[in-house]
C-alpha cells in the first residue's frame, strides 16, 4: 500500500527550511509515498518550491482555532497512513485531538501511525537556566528534524545538496536585479529576528572593504533600513535588495550567488539546504548550527555561549555581544576571497 504521510510544521521560516531535510529521508524509507505538509499561509510559496512535497495545506492564522477547525475537516478525509508532527506545540496536538479523539483510535480499524519531534524542554531549562548543555555539541537542526523518523526503518541521516523548483518569473526578476549571471556574486544577509544574534553594521561595511575585487547584494526585510548604507558607501560594487524581494525571490538569489554570509537566519539554513557555500556567523544561539561541510562556521570559544534558543534574551557577557563581536571582518573576507 503506497505511504500517505503528513508533516507538521507552521513556522518559523528558519525551522520549516531545516525540516525539509526530512524529505529525503521519508522518500528513502518511503519511495513511492505521497508526502503533503500543513503550515501557515504564508509559508507555502516556500514549501510549493520542493519537488518532494506534492500538497501543501495552509493555515490562517488569523482564524485562531476557527481556522484550525476547518483544517481538520478538510484533512480528516486525506486518509493518512502517517502523520509527523515536527512542531511538537498546542496547536499540532490540537490537530492530533480532532483527527484522531481516543474513541475513534479504538473503532478504526485502519491504524495510522504519528511521530512526534521532541522539543526537550527538560534539557533547554538545564541549558538556559542553569548552563548545563546535554545538547549534541554543535546541533544541527536539520539532522535533528531526520532522527525521529530513524525509527521506522533504518536510514540514514542525510547531508546532501537539494534543489528547487523556481518559477520562471522568479528567475527573471532576480535575474534582472543582480551584478552578474554567472554565479560570483556574494549574498550578505546582515538583519536577524533578534538584534542579539546580529553582526554589527561596521564589521559588513569593513568585509565589503577588504573583497574590493567582490560585488554584493544585500538580501533582508523591508524594515531592515540600516542596510542602505552599504550600498551608499559601495555604490558600484554592492545592491541592497533588502524590502525588494519576497521569501522565494529571496532564496533564488542565495542560490544565484557564489556565497552567502549570514548570522543564524532562515536564509542560512536555505543555503545550507540546497548545498550553496556559505559562511555562517554563529553567536548566542543554541540550535542555529548548519549541517552541510560546504558551510564554514564561525564561532567563538566563550563560557557564556549559547546563551539563546533564538537570540532573544539579555547577552550574559560582560561585553555585549562578545561572541559575535569577536568574529573579525579580516576572518570573514579571508573565507570570500
Amino acid at each position: 500500500m503506497k505511504e500517505k504521510i503528513l508533516i507538521i510544521r507552521f513556522s518559523s521560516f528558519g525551522d520549516i527550511v531545516q525540516c525539509m531535510g526530512a524529505l529525503k529521508t521519508l522518500k528513502k524509507i518511503y519511495p513511492e509515498g505521497e508526502i503533503h505538509w500543513v503550515t501557515k499561509s504564508e509559508f507555502t510559496p516556500l514549501l510549493n518550491l520542493h519537488p518532494d512535497v506534492k500538497k501543501v495545506w495552509s493555515l490562517d492564522k488569523g482564524k485562531g482555532i476557527k481556522g484550525l477547525l476547518e483544517i481538520c475537516k478538510i484533512l480528516e478525509k486525506e486518509n493518512y497512513t502517517l502523520f509527523y508532527d515536527a512542531h511538537s506545540n498546542l496547536r499540532s496536538m490540537l490537530l492530533k485531538f480532532f483527527l484522531f479523539p481516543p474513541l475513534k483510535s479504538l473503532l478504526v480499524k485502519r491504524k495510522a501511525l504519528w511521530i512526534t519531534r521532541k522539543k526537550f524542554r527538560l534539557k533547554r531549562f538545564l541549558l538556559f537556566k542553569l548552563r548545563l548543555n546535554l545538547f549534541e555539541n554543535p546541533f544541527k537542526g536539520a539532522l535533528s528534524y531526520q532522527a525521529p523518523l530513524l525509527k521506522l526503518k533504518r536510514a540514514p541521516l542525510y547531508l546532501q545538496k537539494n534543489s528547487w523548483n523556481f518559477d520562471k518569473t522568479v528567475v527573471e526578476k532576480v535575474s534582472s536585479l543582480i551584478f552578474d549571471k554567472s554565479n560570483k556574486i556574494i549574498s550578505l544577509a546582515p538583519s536577524a529576528a533578534w538584534k542579539m544574534k546580529r553582526w554589527p553594521i561596521e564589521y559588513w561595511k569593513k568585509v565589503i572593504e577588504l573583497c574590493p575585487n567582490k560585488k554584493f547584494i544585500i538580501l533582508g526585510g523591508p524594515k531592515d533600513y540600516f542596510c542602505q548604507e552599504l550600498e551608499d558607501l559601495f555604490p558600484l560594487r554592492v545592491k541592497n535588495l533588502a524590502g525588494k524581494l519576497n521569501l522565494v525571490e529571496s532564496c533564488f538569489a542565495i542560490q544565484s550567488s557564489e556565497t552567502l554570509v549570514s548570522g543564524d537566519t532562515g536564509l542560512l539554513h536555505v543555503a545550507d539546504h540546497l548545498g550553496k557555500n556559505a559562511i555562517a556567523l554563529i553567536g548566542p544561539t543554541a540550535f542555529g548550527y548548519p549541517s552541510g561541510p560546504w558551510v564554514k562556521v564561525l564561532e567563538t570559544n566563550l563560557s557564556c555561549r549559547p546563551c539563546s534558543k533564538d537570540g532573544r534574551g539579555k547577552c550574559r557577557n560582560k561585553v555585549y555581544q562578545n561572541c559575535m563581536i569577536q568574529i573579525t571582518p579580516e576572518t570573514v573576507s579571508h573565507y570570500i576571497n
